[in-house]
Parts: structure tokens; C-alpha cells; sequence
């Protein structure tokens, strides 16, 4: 039997009410024996071989942070892109400053395009919107080179722009792309499902392993830089299941990597929106068989109504969008209710990408149908993301038993920018209304959906009980949670969303041993300066993973 360590710290914050804080936590082969301090662990220690390790004694211990919602496979791809975006991104190589004019954002992609010459490299690029940018199209990037493809990839990874000699390299049958009801060609856009047909192409160049490797190494970093030590991949595969597989195992499935990620699959593949429901059931359950210690697959699926947030292509209701444009349907809701039934009958747990409030209500109208007809306690049927909703939608989230797990960040980065653009202040202001989930009694999570925004749970929590604007301004003051809410949509109520609250989340008994170590309380610090704590390291399965200096 291995020897037992325990951990000292100046403070344990345990997020199990029973005994909400402690001093000393004792592990042994990566599980928690018990919480307190040293003195009520002493039957422990007087009877099993133990040490003190006291590195803690001036930090604060936490569960170690979950991330429901992220991509490393997106970021694995994107991370080895040039960024041009709207926000500056401290990545873990690199500070990409704000670009925020239609001006500079062209002159910065041709100052890119340069730093190619001599090459017959393509140049993807992401981080593009419309709102700071402008019209960036097929004629703009042919001004910038008729030669080199180039393929603009929107800030929500929904949309890709390209120049001709990009439209060439695809390698796409001109009719086949002329009559997909998501791409137009006169300007160069793929979008939803008419993007997957583009990124198809471009697998070959951005998932080619030596590229995939670098990319994932720094995930990896960002991932640990932001103290997680559990992450959920929400929409496996990404673009290819096969190389893509292969290439997580390969980078993942190591002793030095300090988390885990719990995979859901995509109930269609990758760049379809319609298919057999008994079918897809079926390929689903086969991922199950290919479990290992880091990266697993549970009991749920990924769905999705509408399009992305970033690419404003969310379904709204009346009055919808300023400039009279629609959104866009990933699945066409009959599809949607198909594919909803046959995996709710397989007793899967769903989660469903919904941005705007039609998006919700159909995901609810759903459920409800769902509901009347096979009832099913303890469902979990997830609503990913939460972009725009209404007051009503939250009753009836509460109601049918759904949860939540919200991108506050769209907050943050794009409440003012919607406001004056594209929604108008009211519902602008209230998107991601976790205030009202929080007094409704909805048990909620936040997440990054990695890389729309940053992989910091603690900046998402400094969102969710400031809800800071990127000037600075407070935007609907009433949905702001409490800070108690905040660090538990972190890690116990994460760890509900993913299934997994008997294992991770809190620090008790039986637990695995995942802690993030902190260098202040988040309980004594400004909440404004939230966001600001330095984290330490993490603590993963009992094994301590210190940030580089």
C-alpha cells in the first residue's frame, strides 16, 4: 500500500457544504483519503506510513477546474495560425496585439502574406468579424495575392473566407460548391455546414502530425495555465475522426499531462446536417470501446440548433437582427427533433448548441415532447452556450429539468459591439443571463468553448459576477451571479454538467485528487481583481504539476 501525502495549505476550499473549508487533505494512489486538518486526520496518521508536504502552506487550495466546453482540437489548429482579432490573446507563445479597424486588419493579413514570400505555403488566418473588420471578401483577398490561397477564418470558427486561388485549391467541383445552400461564391463565404466542406480540404495542411503536434503542445500549456485539470471535448471528431483520434492518443495519453478530457460525440458527422438517427446511434456507441486513463467517452451526445454566435448567425426571434439578416439553422429542426428522440430513447445524455432564443426554444420545445412522451428523471439535457434568451426560457428551463453550461464571455467581448451592431442594448446586454439561472435554481456551468475564448476559468467567473464589458462599462448588473455560484460553475456544478460530480468537482473523500493551487482566495480579493489571482499549478491524481517560471 502506497504512502500517504498530505497536503497542508493556508486554506482549503473543500465546495462541499458539509465542511466547506479545511486546512490538510490526504491522497493516496491519486484519490483523497479525507479533508480536515492535521489533527482530525490523525487516525490516519497514526496507523499508515504518511509525509507532510507543506509547499501549499501559504496558498490556497481549490478542486481543480473544469472546463465542460472546449475544442482542443480547434485549438490544436488554430494555435498554429497567425491571429488577427479584435482582442488582444496572450497565447502560450505569442501576444497577438487588437486589431480593430477594417484598415489595419488588411494591411496586417497582407503584412502576413509577405512573411510567405518564397513559399507555396496557403495562409489561414482566424479572428476575423465584421463588426470591427468590415467587409473582408473574396475581391479584398484577391487584392492582397491572385497566387497564394488564402482562407479567413471568422472568429467563430463557423465561416471561412477565401480568394479565388483558395476556391481553387480546395479542389471542389465548381457545381458541387454553386449549389451548397451555405456557400456563395461570389464572395469567397463558406459558412455552417458550406465551411465543413472547405475545412474538409484544408485537413490535409492543418492536421499534417508534425503541424497537429505543435498545435496540441500548446493547448496543453493553456490548458494547464489556466488550472484545469478535467476538460470536456463537446463535439469529437472535429474534422477527422481517424487522424484525429490518432493524433490526441498519441499527444494526450501521457504521464505528463495534467488532465483528463472527457469526450461527447457529434450525433451527425462533421459537415452534415441531415442523416439516419438509427444510424448515428449506432456509431456512437462504438467510440465507447476506445476509453483510456486521460481520454474517454461517456454517456452523451452533442446536438445543435443554430449557427454560431460570433458569426451572428444564431436563429432569433422577433424582432431578430438590426439589419434585417436571418440566421441559420445547423440542424433543420425536424432533423433536430429525429435525432433528440432517438438518443434520448438510448437514454443519452444531450447537449445541445443553442445561441440565439429561437435556438433555446427549440431545444425545449423538444425536451418537452421528449418528456411527455418517455419521461426520464436526472436527464441532464444540456443547453450549450446560452447566447440570447428570455426570461420565460428560463422558467422553463427549471421546469423541464434541463442545465446549463454558459459562454459568459460572449458578454465581455461582444454585449457592447451587439448592442450598437447587431441586436440592440436590451437583449445584448442580458445575453448569457446566468443571474437568472442562479435564482431559478438551475444548476449551471461556465466554459470557454475553447478558443472563442480564453481556456481561464477564473476570467469566466470574473465575468459572470461583474459582467465587465470590454470598455469597462457594467451591462445589466442584474444578471450578475454570486461568487459562491461562480466558483461552483467551475467545479462541483462543471463536474454535474459532465456526469462526473461523484469523481471530481469538490474535495472529499473517495475523490481523485485534483486541486488547483491558488496564491490568493478568491473570497478575499475585490471581485473585480477575480481574474487576476496567480495560479500556481494544479495537483493532478495526487501528483503536483507546477507552472514554469
Amino acid at each position: 500500500m502506497a504512502e500517504i501525502t498530505v497536503f497542508t495549505a493556508k486554506k482549503i476550499h473543500t465546495m462541499n457544504p458539509s465542511l466547506p473549508h479545511a486546512s490538510a487533505v490526504a491522497v493516496r494512489d491519486g484519490r483523497i483519503i479525507e479533508v480536515g486538518s492535521l489533527e482530525t486526520l490523525k487516525p490516519w496518521l497514526d496507523q499508515h506510513a504518511h509525509h507532510i508536504d507543506n509547499r501549499f502552506a501559504d496558498h490556497v487550495i481549490m478542486p481543480g477546474f473544469i472546463d465542460p466546453h472546449l475544442h482542443p482540437t480547434l485549438g490544436a489548429i488554430l494555435l498554429t495560425c497567425p491571429f488577427i482579432t479584435a482582442m488582444e490573446w496572450r497565447l502560450p507563445d505569442r501576444i497577438c496585439p487588437a486589431v480593430t479597424s477594417h484598415e489595419a486588419y488588411v494591411a496586417r493579413l497582407a503584412e502576413i502574406e509577405a512573411e510567405f514570400a518564397g513559399t507555396d505555403d496557403i495562409l489561414v488566418t482566424w479572428g476575423f468579424h465584421r463588426i470591427w473588420h468590415g467587409d473582408v471578401n473574396r475581391a479584398v483577398l484577391n487584392a492582397i495575392s491572385t497566387t497564394r490561397p488564402i482562407f479567413v477564418w471568422q472568429r467563430s470558427f463557423h465561416e471561412i473566407i477565401a480568394n479565388d486561388a483558395g476556391i481553387e485549391w480546395l479542389g471542389v467541383a465548381r457545381a458541387d460548391l454553386e449549389r451548397h445552400p451555405q456557400i456563395d461564391l461570389s464572395t469567397g463565404r463558406f459558412f455552417e455546414t458550406g465551411m465543413a466542406v472547405a475545412a474538409q480540404s484544408l485537413n490535409k495542411v492543418l492536421m499534417e502530425p508534425t503541424r497537429f503536434r505543435r498545435g496540441l503542445e500548446l493547448v496543453k500549456q493553456a490548458v494547464h495555465l489556466g488550472g484545469h485539470t478535467t476538460i470536456g471535448e463537446l463535439a469529437y471528431p472535429l474534422l477527422d475522426d481517424a487522424r484525429e483520434w490518432a493524433l490526441l492518443s498519441d499527444t494526450l495519453e501521457r504521464d505528463d499531462v495534467p488532465f483528463r478530457m472527457k469526450i461527447t460525440p457529434r450525433a451527425l458527422g462533421r459537415g452534415k446536417f441531415e442523416g439516419n438517427a438509427s444510424e448515428d446511434v449506432e456509431r456512437i456507441k462504438g467510440f465507447k470501446g476506445r476509453d483510456s486513463h486521460r481520454l474517454f467517452f461517456g454517456n452523451s451526445v452533442k446536438l445543435f440548433t443554430d449557427g454560431g454566435f460570433f458569426a451572428e448567425l444564431m436563429q432569433m426571434m422577433d424582432p431578430g437582427f438590426i439589419d434585417g439578416h436571418h440566421g441559420e439553422w445547423l440542424m433543420a429542426p425536424e432533423q433536430f427533433e429525429k435525432h433528440a428522440r432517438a438518443f434520448w430513447l438510448e437514454g443519452k445524455q444531450i447537449h445541445v448548441h443553442c445561441t440565439g432564443d429561437m435556438g433555446v426554444e427549440l431545444a425545449l420545445d423538444t425536451l418537452e415532447k421528449l418528456q411527455a412522451e418517455k419521461p426520464r428523471f436526472n436527464h441532464r439535457f444540456t443547453i450549450e452556450h446560452f447566447g440570447v434568451s428570455n426570461p420565460e426560457q428560463v422558467r422553463r428551463i427549471a421546469d423541464l429539468g434541463a442545465i446549463v453550461s454558459a459562454n459568459v464571455y460572449y458578454l465581455h467581448e461582444l454585449g457592447e459591439a451587439y448592442w450598437q451592431k447587431s441586436i440592440g442594448f436590451e437583449r445584448a446586454s442580458q445575453m448569457a443571463r446566468v443571474g437568472s439561472l442562479e435564482r431559478a435554481g438551475v444548476t449551471f456551468a461556465l466554459h470557454s468553448d475553447f478558443t472563442m475564448a480564453p481556456a481561464l476559468p477564473l476570467n469566466s467567473a470574473w465575468v459572470a459576477v461583474n459582467r465587465i464589458a470590454e470598455s469597462g462599462a457594467v451591462l445589466c448588473a442584474e444578471e450578475c451571479v454570486s461568487l459562491d455560484a461562480a466558483m461552483r460553475a467551475i467545479t462541483i456544478d462543471a463536474a454535474y454538467v459532465l456526469a462526473m460530480e461523484n469523481e471530481i468537482g469538490s474535495i472529499r473523500a473517495g475523490k481523485k485528487a485534483d486541486f488547483t493551487i491558488l496564491e490568493q482566495d478568491p473570497w478575499d480579493v475585490p471581485l473585480e481583481k477575480l481574474r487576476d489571482i496567480p495560479i500556481w499549478g494544479t495537483v493532478f491524481e495526487g501528483t503536483p504539476f507546477p507552472h514554469s517560471k
